[in-house]
């Protein structure tokens, strides 16, 4: 089975963005807006996982200072 090439991820993307396009009615605005509220939730829980992973490795660098 061949690896996918750039061009296939790039087509994959078209086809996605015009199913979030046609969700949203064909309003560039509203696929926009669309498009950054999800973008603002990832980043939300990226933040949470790094704060999770600041927190687990600061409790390890305690425990192997003992």
């Amino acid at each position: 089975m061949p690896h996918p090439t750039t061009n296939d991820y790039l087509d994959e993307y078209e086809g996605e963005l015009d199913e979030i396009v046609a969700a949203c009615d064909g309003d560039p605005r509203s696929t926009l807006r669309a498009l950054m509220l999800v973008n603002e939730q990832l980043e939300h829980i990226l933040n949470c996982l790094n704060a999770e992973r600041v927190k687990h490795a600061s409790r390890h660098r305690r425990q192997t200072l003992h």
